[in-house]
């Protein structure tokens, strides 16, 4: 393949090297870029808090709100960029971000900025939350915003950072936390602002069984519904988990095109259940994947979630539901079309240069028979990465910045962070 100018300009053979930077991939796999279509950046700098670890959704969430209140902007820009460290070196190229809160002067740009450093192909999403306890949301009062101020600055990141171009590198969504964190009117205004600006929308939605009781008994109806009729459906719109989708709310997503971003590995964690990811696809549901926050994750491996994608569907609906190629192609293809990106997710001329190198000379692989089922047996973090054209990951190191310096960097914040808290 040959890269230019953020493009693949020619697959083939005997292709012009002169002047090139030369990739040598003997002996290799190599695979458009993995599509992260579901995170929370900023939990990096949470993992494994222990009185954490063994809760559900809704309890977890109320353990970890009062240390999120207590983090910074520096917080902030540091664990995103140690989570799309960990994100590129796992193969990924693009990821989305969820952040819904935003202590203590912390701005969606802490994140942005974040991105254009590390050099990663980035979707932030404005999100929000703007139902505290006292109105019967799960967040305390202290973290949610007025509804007004919430617009306000979904025009304004859109306005100053969204680019839609072909090959954009930076584009921005909004993305109302959940039903059960803001109000009906602001989830119908929040559509509304984005179908005038062109961006797309993210929330997270039917997670788990806490999840659909809530909605039955404050909206009376199921989530799926209550999204439809609040107009968070269609190809602009992709939800987060989907875990207790029934048939109906399955065949609705698959008519209008709504996406699913799969966290397999978090809906484990958090004891959520197993999507019916088979049947999302056999209806034709856009499903990508998401590595979703590092505190209910705990890693950020994209190439991992791939992997347990395959498993989880094979233990719920048997050993031929999913294949290692088909898991591969929810993660490439699957994910670029749930974030509406034409323009990545396949190795084709024209098509942006996000290329990733899979050494299967290693001893992860050593033995396979097929090393294109690298989700069988195969390395778990890639030899190079390009985003852009442009190597970010060489030989398993980052190029842009010092992984370990980083690392430290993140472990000093977060004693900071457990001494204020």
């Amino acid at each position: 393949m040959l890269l230019r100018g953020g493009f693949i300009v020619a697959v083939g053979v005997c292709l012009p090297s002169q002047g090139c930077l030369v990739a040598n991939a003997k002996g290799c796999l190599v695979t458009p870029g993995l599509v992260n279509t579901h995170h929370h950046l900023y939990q990096t700098m949470t993992r494994a808090v222990p009185v954490a670890q063994d809760a559900a959704l809704f309890g977890w969430l109320q353990t970890l709100y009062p240390i999120w209140a207590a983090m910074r902007p520096d917080d902030f820009f540091t664990s995103a960029q140690v989570g799309m460290a960990e994100l590129l070196l796992s193969g990924c190229t693009t990821t989305s971000d969820h952040l819904y809160l935003y202590p203590n002067g912390t701005r969606l740009e802490d994140t942005i900025h974040a991105a254009e450093a590390i050099g990663m192909r980035f979707h932030p999403t404005r999100g929000a939350m703007s139902i505290g306890e006292s109105d019967g949301g799960l967040p305390p009062d202290h973290l949610v915003e007025s509804e007004a101020a919430i617009l306000d600055d979904m025009i304004r990141v859109i306005d100053k950072f969204h680019d839609p171009i072909v090959g954009s590198m930076l584009r921005v969504s909004v993305a109302p936390c959940s039903p059960f964190s803001v109000s009906r009117e602001l989830m119908r205004d929040a559509a509304v602002l984005a179908r005038d600006k062109g961006v797309m929308m993210h929330t997270h939605l039917a997670e788990n069984d806490e999840d659909i009781a809530y909605s039955l008994e404050k909206f009376g109806m199921r989530p799926g519904q209550y999204a439809e009729e609040l107009g968070w459906s269609g190809p602009d719109v992709w939800h987060a988990h989907c875990v207790k989708l029934d048939p109906q709310e399955v065949a609705l997503f698959a008519r209008i095109q709504t996406g699913v971003a799969h966290c397999p590995c978090s809906n484990c964690r958090l004891a959520s259940g197993i999507a019916p990811v088979r049947a999302m696809r056999d209806a034709g549901v856009p499903v990508g994947l998401g590595v979703d926050g590092s505190a209910s994750n705990d890693v950020g491996n994209l190439i991992a979630e791939a992997r347990q994608t395959m498993l989880l569907q094979r233990v719920a609906f048997g050993a031929g539901a999913m294949s290692p190629g088909e898991a591969l192609e929810i993660s490439t293809r699957g994910g670029a079309k749930v974030l509406g990106r034409e323009d990545c997710g396949s190795l084709e001329v024209g098509k942006c240069a996000d290329v990733v190198i899979w050494d299967m000379d290693d001893i992860s692989a050593a033995g396979s028979w097929d090393p294109t089922a690298v989700l069988l047996a195969g390395p778990s973090l890639a030899r190079d990465v390009f985003v852009n054209g442009k190597q970010v990951v060489a030989d398993g190191q980052i190029t842009t910045l010092d992984q370990r310096a980083l690392a430290s960097q993140q472990n000093y914040q977060m004693r900071a962070l457990q001494d204020r808290v």
